[in-house]
């Protein structure tokens, strides 16, 4: 079939398998391109494997450092009729280069959420690993059933406290505009910390440590972004800040409660990708801090923020670390200097004058890439199968 995008306001709904293999080809080319990494994880579990930064996380770890990766994802899987999801692709992907490379990997689909994938897990390392001496969790989920009650729970994304009116960017009407937002009340926050709080990030280190399958001085890293001014009110004073409070609050925990693990929460620079795509203000935020990097020449994406993280701060003995222990890879993107020019052009942007003053052009390209669309030397005319086996 001939696989065009279909986009439907903030997502698309289907996804093209040659364009997500060349989106994990350029990934693959860039780490190795780079030097070797100097402290190199052997066995690597990445729990949100198969899109943005877990799906760059596992690609440098095996391509940076030829480590065993063991992946955990929920994907759709394609039928002769219909595509499979991006993740879908870009880990077969992942797969076949890992195949021509010679490197173990091993990918489990379904609910990581869930006690049954948590034991699949350890039996898989068990069998093929013995243990894991890293340990990365990149879940982005809006829903999560809890594994002991079967109770299902759904994230917000709302101020916290009181009503928040901002500018963002439509994305599908493509203009500037006013948005109005209520302020959750105290169940929208509870739910949201459930899902994307730090409480399955524990359960996942109680469940892999009771079953002995982690290294002696095991690293662990759970991902989140911070933001500054600009978006702490839809980040840091709203649902999802709750939730990353949460997440700080778990790495404390499993740092006092497990002796031969480090955890650390990371916080990464803000990118696109699905969830980020969903957040009112983040489409017109983003646009204008591409805009402001890449005229600074200190832009990163996905790719290159990972490979920086393991190389010069996950892995050493000791890396420096804020106030509250987190791994900080955001610092260029929040220091004051980028962040005075980001608000210097904030309350002039139109929808007139949004294509000068931000780089949404870029924006659109990073989100047709999430999908394997947008690229330069794909074939969008030709005829491919949509289907691609693990």
């Amino acid at each position: 079939m001939v696989i065009k995008p279909k986009i439907r306001g903030f997502i698309c709904t289907n996804a093209h398998p040659v364009g997500c293999a060349e989106s994990v080809k350029r990934q693959i080319a860039y780490v190795k391109s780079q030097a070797e990494l100097s402290d190199r994880p052997k066995n690597v579990l990445v729990i949100g494997c198969s899109t943005g930064y877990g799906m760059a996380s596992r690609i440098t770890a095996a391509f940076g450092a030829g480590a065993k990766t063991l992946g955990v994802c929920f994907e759709k899987e394609p039928t002769e009729r219909k595509t499979g999801t991006a993740g879908w692709y870009n880990t077969a992907a992942f797969h076949q280069e890992a195949e021509k490379a010679g490197l173990y990997y091993k990918t489990l689909n379904g609910d990581a959420f869930s006690h049954d994938m948590k034991k699949q897990v350890i039996e898989a390392i068990k069998s093929d690993l013995g243990s894991v001496d890293l340990v990365i969790y990149s879940l982005a989920s809006p829903r999560r059933n809890d594994p002991d009650t079967g109770e299902a729970y759904v994230s917000s994304l709302k101020p916290v406290g009181e009503t928040y009116t901002t500018k963002t960017f439509d994305t599908n009407k493509e203009i500037v505009h006013e948005v109005t937002l209520e302020p959750a009340n105290q169940d929208e926050i509870d739910n949201t910390v459930k899902v994307m709080g730090g409480e399955d990030w524990e359960l996942w280190i109680k469940a892999l440590t009771e079953a002995n399958v982690l290294s002696d001085n095991c690293t662990t890293t759970a991902y989140t972004y911070i933001g500054k001014e600009l978006t702490w009110p839809i980040y840091g004073h709203a649902t999802i800040g709750k939730a990353k409070e949460d997440l700080d609050r778990a790495s404390s925990a499993i740092n006092s409660q497990y002796q031969n693990v480090k955890a650390y929460v990371t916080s990464l620079k803000a990118v696109v990708t699905q969830a980020s795509s969903a957040i009112p203000v983040m489409p017109l935020y983003i646009s204008l801090m591409y805009q402001v990097m890449k005229d600074e020449h200190c832009h990163e994406g996905v790719i290159e923020q990972i490979y920086g993280l393991f190389n010069t701060l996950l892995l050493k003995e000791a890396p420096p670390v804020d106030e509250v222990n987190r791994l900080r890879m955001d610092t260029v993107e929040t220091n004051d200097e980028i962040q005075d020019k980001i608000k210097a052009i904030w309350p002039q942007v139109t929808t007139e004058n949004f294509p000068e003053l931000g780089d949404y052009a870029g924006y659109h390209q990073d989100f047709l890439h999430l999908f394997g669309f947008g690229f330069e030397n794909v074939d969008y005319e030709a005829d491919v199968s949509p289907l691609a086996a693990w």
